[in-house]
């Protein structure tokens, strides 16, 4: 009764948190002086991506939080580095090879490529980059070094790549380190840091546990472009491989559908599992201390991932997509940035893994954070950037030119930010970008790209998810100098 009361709240709470995306669609299709073709299928899809996110939720607090935390707690107590850099780089690699989001962005990439970027090897360069840059992170909690250093060395190498890399490259490299991460590994990983700050002595889960989620997304920023210098540079166009073949074999009957993206979902789960487990059982020899309550949690994510991403698929993506389509084909300017804007707010308020990581803030520091604000201060930053980069589509600007100046900005605000507020403000810019937002904000891109005269797919279409990263770091490093101000302030004052 207690876990059905519990489902119960968690279901009216994603309820709650998905109406604004209904609410931007249905005040879209009303300016267009249109009605949604399919309204019971869109009420019937928020329905089921609310159980999917109450299930996922539930899931998460049952086994991949309490794994990551035990985990780190245990390899901390033993005390053995090697071991810690390992778990930290195959966590990593195992979560993102796998990366629903990773992989539909390199598929689109080699089609509109022509072939020249490889979707095979693109996943493994972020892979790699990804399962490199957790095993440095763990050792910087380790070490207790200041993350700004991190941040402010790597953003700068960032760049100055770009400054080098072509123009192709640019704005799939900045959106391959944007959709590293999701809505699974999120949480693991922030769950993994926290536990390992916890467990060590002079550690402070908000200022060392958070910051693996930010090395996460930044250092395939700067593999990607470095592969785009050479395979530009020194390669030819290799023919195109079959990235198309899914669409082309598309599995019509309903009952093998729902088989197959069952068996996709269990692809994405299964290699954390088996990375948790080997550890767990081969690298510390203890058994689970709840096994079923862990399994059982597994299954929750898995089922909960699978209605939440058959839910958007229902009840939201065609509408969204045909929306934007709508707007461009009638040249209104002004509802494009409007939409842009709306969607950008409306679906990072409803994405769960930002409701995740801002539950864990608020947790690492009690009565310093709120979880509530975070989301806002969060999806006001998502909502500018993906307005500032549709209207770089719009208006033809060079991708580096936006790109070098907003991490200009970054590298600028990391001074003033206070540091017990900056490993957060990066990480949420890592959070953003899942499974709710990278397919509409990357159908809006290709979609402005394929309209609008003069614009290539490749070079323009790419690049919005990127946007979608960078501002929310913005945003929350300045609403933290703000507040810090006026503390200061009110503390002189008394």
């Amino acid at each position: 009764m207690h876990t059905i009361r519990l489902f119960a709240g968690a279901f009216l709470h994603a309820l709650n948190n998905l109406l604004p995306i209904i609410g931007v669609v249905l005040l879209f299709q009303l300016l267009l002086g249109q009605w949604p073709e399919d309204a019971a299928g869109m009420a019937l899809g928020l329905l089921i991506v609310a159980a999917g996110i109450a299930l996922f939720l539930q899931g998460l607090e049952l086994s991949i939080f309490p794994l990551g935390k035990s985990l780190a707690n245990q390899f901390a107590r033993r005390g053995s580095v090697p071991i810690l850099l390992c778990f930290g780089f195959a966590m990593g690699f195992s979560a993102v090879i796998a990366e629903p989001a990773l992989i539909a962005v390199a598929s689109q990439a080699e089609l509109v490529s022509e072939g020249r970027i490889q979707a095979l090897t693109l996943r493994l360069i972020v892979a790699l980059s990804v399962g490199l840059v957790m095993a440095a992170g763990v050792l910087r909690i380790i070490l207790g070094q200041g993350l700004h250093w991190y941040m402010i060395g790597g953003y700068s190498l960032v760049v100055l790549v770009t400054f080098f890399a072509p123009p192709e490259i640019v704005g799939l490299a900045y959106d391959s380190g944007g959709v590293t991460t999701n809505i699974v590994t999120v949480p693991l990983i922030a769950a993994m840091g926290i536990g390992l700050a916890s467990s060590i002595k002079g550690r402070n889960p908000l200022m060392d546990g958070f910051g693996l989620v930010a090395l996460a997304v930044m250092v395939p920023m700067v593999s990607v472009q470095l592969y785009g210098i050479v395979t530009y540079s020194l390669g030819t166009a290799p023919l195109p491989l079959s990235a198309s073949g899914i669409q082309d074999s598309a599995i019509h009957a309903p009952w093998l559908r729902v088989i197959l993206d069952l068996f996709l979902m269990l692809r994405d789960v299964t290699p954390i599992l088996v990375v948790v487990l080997f550890f767990q059982y081969l690298v510390l020899k203890r058994s689970l201390s709840n096994p079923t309550r862990v399994f059982f949690g597994f299954l929750l994510v898995l089922v909960g991932l699978y209605a939440f991403v058959v839910g958007l698929k229902l009840g939201l993506f065609p509408i969204g997509t045909r929306m934007a389509e709508q707007l461009i084909g009638q040249d209104r300017v002004l509802y494009i940035y409007l939409f842009a804007f709306a969607i950008g707010f409306a679906t990072t308020m409803a994405e769960p893994a930002l409701i995740a990581v801002g539950h864990q803030a608020e947790q690492a520091a009690p009565g310093e954070l709120n979880a509530r604000a975070i989301r806002l201060v969060v999806a006001l930053g998502v909502a500018l950037g993906i307005t500032l980069g549709v209207h770089r589509i719009i208006d033809g600007g060079s991708i580096h030119h936006f790109i070098i100046g907003s991490y200009l900005l970054v590298l600028l605000l990391i001074w003033f930010c206070p540091r017990n507020i900056l490993a957060l403000a990066f990480d949420l810019g890592g959070v953003t970008t899942s499974e709710v937002t990278v397919p509409l904000i990357t159908a809006l891109g290709i979609g402005l790209a394929s309209h609008i005269e003069g614009r290539n797919v490749l070079i323009d279409g790419f690049g919005l998810i990127a946007f979608a990263s960078i501002y929310p770091i913005v945003t929350v490093m300045i609403y933290a100098i703000a507040a810090d101000l006026l503390f200061k302030y009110r503390r002189a004052s008394s």
